[in-house]
Parts: structure tokens; C-alpha cells; sequence
């Protein structure tokens, strides 16, 4: 397995989760990293990504909720969700952009569920 998705499950609205996505160290020159997520009958969309010098993009719908981070050292990312709502609740998908490549990576899907 080259990417290990973890951290997703059930809360509440208004809660809390953390999602961490761990690359193996035989993915080299990562150049960026993020989750997609897709509800039921939705299509994938971008919920945040950060780049190696920093940049970080987030969906409008979550700007302000969450926060993603990297740990370079660990290959690892992580997507701090809160004041999640119900709209929230979907299969989100990490991803990995390695330099010079220009299809990502992609880790196994985890499920958020936001119950109102």
C-alpha cells in the first residue's frame, strides 16, 4: 500500500475529526498533497491540498472549518475537520502529486458520516 488513509468515522454536526494520510518512503519528490471527497450521487471534488513550498489551497465549502497540514519528514498529511455539517459527509480520498508525474496517487477512500 503507497498511501494509508485513516482517521475518518461517524460525529455529530458541529464535531471534530482528523484524517492523516501517510505515503510509503517509496514515494519520492512529492510535490503536493490533499484530499478529494465524493458524496452519494456527487461527483469527486478538491477539499484541500498543500504544496512542498507551502501553499495551500481549500474549498469554498470548508474554508475556515478545516485545516490541512503536512509533516515532510513522515511523508504525511493531515486534514484537521471541524464544525463539520451534514453537507460534509462523504468518501474522502488522499492524494499525492509527485514531481515529474502527472497523474496522483491515490489512497483508499475513508467515510465521513456528519449525523444531524
Amino acid at each position: 500500500v503507497q498511501l494509508q488513509a485513516s482517521g475518518g468515522g461517524l460525529v455529530q454536526v458541529g464535531g471534530s475529526l482528523r484524517l492523516s494520510c501517510a505515503a510509503s518512503e517509496m514515494i519520492t519528490g512529492i510535490i503536493r498533497m490533499g484530499w478529494y471527497r465524493q458524496a452519494p450521487g456527487k461527483q469527486r471534488e478538491l477539499v484541500a491540498g498543500i504544496s512542498s513550498d507551502g501553499t495551500i489551497d481549500y474549498a469554498d465549502s470548508v474554508k475556515g472549518r478545516f485545516i490541512i497540514s503536512r509533516e515532510n519528514s513522515k511523508n504525511t498529511a493531515y486534514l484537521q475537520m471541524s464544525s463539520l455539517k451534514p453537507e460534509d459527509t462523504a468518501v474522502y480520498f488522499c492524494y499525492v502529486y509527485r514531481d515529474g508525474t502527472p497523474f496522483p496517487y491515490w489512497g483508499q477512500g475513508t467515510l465521513v458520516t456528519v449525523s444531524s
